[in-house]
């Protein structure tokens, strides 16, 4: 199929996805950006504990690979009012999402993810041009826990 990514988008949180992922991609000489969107970290926190992560996990596939938090790149533009509140960006997100490509969105994390770089191509910061895989993370039980807010705001 010969796919080739320019940039890769997912929820960043806890930092292992994004670790796993930055050091796949040093790895294999993956030149695109690794984008960790963050859900409830400020940047350089994040930076910092997926460069540790990263580290770490190299050392132990016995890599030879080094990383510094100015490796790791990640948006915390996207906090909105706080960890696992639903605002209207990730309603919008999860509704898109589920009608145009039958995609399940969680609130906390995919949804906030996905809203996040919906603003982004908005923005232009990623260009239309661009060939950007979104790496869905899981949470889809989620949903059932927001069910009741999601339902009372569908048009």
């Amino acid at each position: 199929m010969n796919l080739r990514f320019d940039r890769i988008v997912f929820a960043s949180s806890s930092g292992g996805t994004q670790a796993g992922l930055v050091v796949g991609a040093k790895a294999t000489g993956y030149s695109g950006q690794v984008l960790g969107i963050s859900v409830d970290q400020k940047r350089e926190d994040l930076q910092s504990l997926v460069a540790a992560l990263a580290t770490e996990t190299a050392a132990h596939l016995e890599l030879d690979l080094e990383f510094s938090p100015g490796d790791i790149a990640v948006n915390a533009d996207y906090l909105g009012a706080g960890y696992g509140i639903l605002s209207e960006p990730e309603r919008e997100a999860i509704r898109l999402a589920a009608e145009t490509e039958g995609l399940l969105l969680d609130p906390v994390y995919t949804g906030r993810a996905f809203a996040g770089m919906i603003d982004l191509i908005r923005k232009g910061e990623i260009r239309r041009d661009e060939s950007v895989l979104f790496w869905h993370t899981g949470g889809t039980p989620a949903l059932f826990a927001y069910a009741e807010e999601l339902v009372k705001h569908l048009d």
